[in-house]
């Protein structure tokens, strides 16, 4: 998978779907970004190149517990192509 802009849309939509809610902010992230679980909101570095915020979504999609059932097709082709990749690749 290419970490263009095209890919971070799709992680964003991904991600909006799921109900969290997608914010690029500035802040002291030991790990570039925050997840806030109970308030299903995603802050990611601002200052991240496009390939960052990608491969960052990617690894918080890979960790989140996402109801599939809710998702759309396009949703779910998307989340089957980034569980076949391994995030050390990225």
């Amino acid at each position: 998978m290419k970490l263009n802009s095209t890919a971070l849309k799709k992680a964003e939509n991904f991600l909006e779907e799921s109900g969290y809610i997608v914010r690029y902010e500035k802040g002291n992230f030991n790990s570039g970004y925050c997840v806030l679980e109970e308030r299903k909101v995603v802050i990611i570095n601002k200052y991240f190149q496009t390939e960052a915020k990608v491969s960052t979504m990617l690894e918080i999609i890979s960790k989140l517990k996402i109801d599939l059932s809710a998702l759309s097709d396009k949703s779910l082709a998307f989340y089957g192509k980034i569980s076949q990749l391994k995030f050390d690749d990225l």
